[in-house]
């Protein structure tokens, strides 16, 4: 397969990507076989069901492949930096300095015994050589960027006293503070109830908009949710059983899919949908009938 390209200035490149784990008779087994596409500052959508490689694919490219994992590819270039042959220093220098991940359930992401504003405050200082009240500053910016009202009073708040919606808000706030030029974001919305879900969309795609106006951003987003990506995505790739199936403009993956695995998610979830919009016009009707 030809290596998906973006028309935007490539910012991440991924070539024959494989990653591999040992099994329990000490053989490799490859989760992620030969994954290839480019990254420009963008939103992509990167779109399978459970155990097709796409979470691993993310976190082979930020370093955070679990013990025993072994990681190969002909390219992994993050801008001028490559990945493969770059020290963990320079790795965690990378990690919520230049690139940063949002993970999908913020209970198990954000430390419980530290306040929500301290740990944007930690994330600052990590990487940036400022006072603590400029952190505390950057850190109020951040939680109002996010959009979360009283930023001051949700910064003493601890992990266990905010709403789960919150709480992601907050872990898109500390990813985003440092003003990283590639965010992942591996099922962000999943722990979150169906009227929370569009709400971080809608936020995460407009904090990508917003970033072009200091030099740009990429979003790739990671989901087993179809319907999701087209909402937000302007590039969609699908993956299965560890391969890269294909990967274009959303719309033209939705209207001309090339792979019969791709026709089937489809036609799958458009009939799902319709199924879910008769369900709530009979739920209507039937409550309209009661008023009368």
């Amino acid at each position: 397969m030809n290596m998906p390209l973006t028309s935007n200035p490539t910012l991440l490149e991924v070539k024959d990507l494989r990653v591999s784990y040992p099994s329990r008779q000490g053989d490799l087994v490859e989760v992620v076989r030969g994954v290839s596409f480019t990254l420009g500052k963008e939103r992509l959508g990167l779109v399978g069901e459970s155990g097709s490689g796409k979470s691993q694919t993310g976190r082979a490219i930020m370093g955070l492949t679990a013990p025993g994992g072994q990681v190969q590819a002909q390219r992994l270039q993050f801008g001028d930096v490559d990945l493969l042959s770059c020290d963990a220093a320079v790795r965690r220098q990378l990690r919520g300095r230049r690139m940063a991940m949002v993970l999908q359930d913020p209970k198990f992401s954000l430390n419980p015994v530290m306040s929500m504003g301290a740990q944007i405050v930690e994330t600052l200082q990590r990487h940036h050589e400022v006072s603590a009240r400029t952190a505390r500053e950057r850190a109020l910016d951040a939680l109002a960027a996010v959009q979360i009202d009283n930023p001051r009073r949700v910064f003493d708040l601890y992990p266990h006293e905010v709403s789960g919606g919150m709480g992601q808000r907050a872990m898109i706030a500390m990813a985003l503070a440092c003003k990283p030029r590639l965010l992942i974001a591996d099922e962000p919305t999943t722990a979150l109830d169906p009227g929370l879900r569009l709400q971080i969309l809608e936020l995460l795609k407009d904090l990508q908009e917003d970033a072009k106006s200091h030099g740009g951003m990429a979003v790739l987003l990671i989901t087993h949710d179809l319907n999701m990506v087209r909402h937000f995505a302007t590039r969609v790739g699908v993956m299965h059983q560890g391969k890269l199936l294909e990967c274009k403009p959303t719309e033209e993956l939705f209207m001309h899919p090339e792979h019969a695995y791709t026709d089937s998610l489809v036609h799958s979830r458009s009939e799902e949908h319709t199924s879910e919009l008769q369900s709530l016009r009979h739920l209507v009707c039937r409550l309209l009938l009661e008023k009368k």
